[in-house]
């Protein structure tokens, strides 16, 4: 398999606080790789230095073989990595075709803006929002800013897409699509690190899943390694019987 991704050693710190410890791991082109841990474990300041927007003490991020580390976030999504947001964040004025196609338009192939309006309505219509294209982003549901939140990072038609709990807030039939959505994605070709804490749902998504805790990694490993680890279960899953039922998939 090709590496798509490599943490290396990764060191931030906020002040005196160490919110990634010396973190390694790698992502394989064509992997979903989970990323889960307890509320402050670093998920997310992971993801705002894979992208650029926070810059690392030490250590390097490596994208596609290059370094990445301490580039711009647009240097970066023109290189072919795309993120969505714990919260969302719409251009809520924009209608949904509009607000893909600034997606579409800073993405990695610099599309003009007649193929940037094609790429948009695909990724609109990939999440399940064609119906809505000329629908105001802040005329729509939670679920429905979650889809176009998804849709705006496919725009850019990445080669890696980082999601950040895109399952949250969502009821189980909404859920069940965006997973759904998830699994055609990959299909397209695209890789995926997923932050998610629904933990059935990134059990069956995963392939692998990394595990933080404190901003170090914790473990590594499949699904049914991570769920029947022992200091996973201590320090995240916390219950041996529901460990038990993520390992059996139920």
């Amino acid at each position: 398999m090709t590496t798509l991704l490599a943490i290396e050693n990764l060191v931030k710190r906020f002040g005196g606080v160490v919110a990634i410890d010396q973190l390694s791991f790698t992502l394989e082109a064509g992997e979903i790789l989970g990323l889960i841990g307890p509320n402050g474990a670093g998920k997310s300041t992971l993801f705002n230095l894979i992208n650029g927007i926070f810059a690392a003490d030490t250590g390097r991020v490596l994208f596609n073989g290059r370094d990445i580390t301490g580039e711009p976030p647009y240097r970066i999504a023109r290189l072919g990595l795309a993120r969505t947001h714990q919260i969302v964040q719409p251009l809520a004025n924009m209608t949904v075709l509009e607000n893909c196609t600034v997606g579409a338009c800073f993405g990695r192939e610099n599309l003009s803006m007649a193929r940037a309006r094609v790429a948009a309505r695909e990724s609109a219509e990939l999440v399940g929002l064609s119906d809505r294209l000329d629908l105001p982003a802040a005329q729509l549901t939670i679920a429905g800013k979650k889809r176009l939140e998804l849709a705006r990072a496919l725009a850019a038609r990445p080669t890696l897409l980082l999601l950040d709990e895109v399952l949250a807030g969502l009821n189980p039939t909404e859920v069940e699509h965006m997973i759904g959505v998830m699994r055609r994605i990959r299909e397209r070709g695209i890789t995926i690190l997923i932050i998610e804490h629904l933990m059935q749902a990134i059990m069956s998504l995963s392939d692998r899943i990394v595990v933080l805790n404190s901003g170090r990694r914790l473990a590594l490993g499949t699904p049914t390694e991570v769920a029947n680890n022992p200091a996973v279960i201590e320090a995240y899953l916390g219950d041996p019987a529901l460990a038990a039922a993520l390992a059996s998939g139920s």
